[in-house]
């Protein structure tokens, strides 16, 4: 394997007393993070192609979900002259890690035209408490002489009795692709993915295919919809739909779950989670069972029966698109994608 080292940065020493600015730190800071560590921290410096594979890997568990936290000083040049970098790691749970996570801070490291200013104290801090709020109450580190004053002021204590003893077998120690992306413990995981809500409607027309839609009582913005609504807590889609006809217009619908659309819509309005709704085809009424619906009024107060050109000057226009492509899912038996609705939207 090639030891070329890699070029390490040169970063001009401040001139006046303007401090870094500290933040925490993103997938974009790995190259400057593990270009510290590689010339600061570890004992021979990484050469390129270690030092590639390094920063990729670290980008990676920076992003959402990862298992890597760190915190940044930046010169105003946006380059980064300090840094200090923890590892999440499962252990078993106890009274004293309850949640049983531990964390290991990997790299502490200043530039030595940026040292003697506190920045290694308040990175490392602020990296302790973002790994405290994140549940970890085990926290691990190797000390070098230098450091370990600042580390026992923060509150670590030396072990005696820690050991350690690395193997490499065969061709280990080759420069690979990552072994894969490092999973956290699905409750912290579940608590960094995108939310969304789910619903499920049923769509009716009249014996000469005309929708059947009711009047909200509680959205002036989209005054005119299907019967449902969203999901409950253990309910399966086509369950959602026929509760919430049932709830809605008392009427009751029979399977199997016909599919007519699928709607996504972003975030928007007051609601902060995206939603994912399935459209059911409810079939065509009869007039006697047109007349038979029973509103709910504290939901809706009106049914009514249009064509949909009579339908569309009553519809904002999202609204009427999205009708408009159940009513085509209807009449030529092809499912509907539909992804550019929303409650903030008009």
């Amino acid at each position: 394997m090639k030891r070329d080292l890699a070029p390490t940065t040169t970063v001009a020493a401040p001139t006046g007393t303007e401090r870094p600015a500290t933040r925490a730190a993103g997938p974009a800071d790995a190259e400057g993070i593990i270009g510290l560590r590689s010339e600061f921290v570890l004992s021979e410096p990484l050469d390129t192609e270690w030092s590639a594979l390094c920063s990729t890997q670290l980008a990676r568990r920076l992003s959402p979900g990862g298992d890597a936290r760190a915190q940044v000083a930046l010169a105003p040049d946006g380059s980064v002259v300090s840094c200090a970098l923890g590892l999440i790691h499962p252990v078993l749970p106890a009274p004293a890690y309850p949640k049983g996570l531990a964390a290991r801070v990997h790299a502490l490291a200043t530039r030595p035209g940026f040292r003697r200013r506190g920045l290694a104290r308040e990175v490392l801090s602020a990296l302790l408490d973002r790994l405290q709020a994140d549940g970890v109450t085990l926290f691990e580190l190797h000390a070098s002489e230098a450091a370990a004053p600042l580390y026992r002021d923060l509150g670590f204590t030396a072990d005696p009795a820690l050991m350690r003893m690395t193997r490499l077998v065969g061709a280990a120690a080759r420069v690979g692709p990552p072994a894969g992306r490092v999973l956290l413990p699905p409750e912290e995981y579940a608590s960094s993915v995108p939310k969304s809500t789910g619903s499920a409607f049923i769509f009716f027309t009249d014996r000469d295919n005309r929708p059947v839609q009711l009047r909200a009582t509680y959205s002036q913005a989209h005054p005119w919809q299907f019967p449902g609504g969203t999901m409950d807590h253990g309910e399966r889609p086509w369950q959602t739909a026929q509760r919430e006809c049932r709830e809605e217009t008392g009427l009751d619908v029979a399977g199997p779950p016909r599919l007519l659309a699928s709607v996504f819509g972003p975030p928007g309005g007051d609601w902060p989670y995206s939603t994912t709704g399935c459209v059911f085809d409810g079939g065509r009424l009869s007039d006697a069972q047109i007349r038979s619906i029973v509103l709910d009024p504290d939901e809706h107060d009106a049914v009514r029966v249009l064509t949909l050109k009579e339908w569309e000057p009553l519809m904002p226009s999202q609204d009427f698109a999205r009708l408009d492509a159940v009513m085509t899912a209807r009449l030529t038996g092809t499912t509907a994608y539909f992804d550019s609705w929303g409650w903030g939207n008009s």
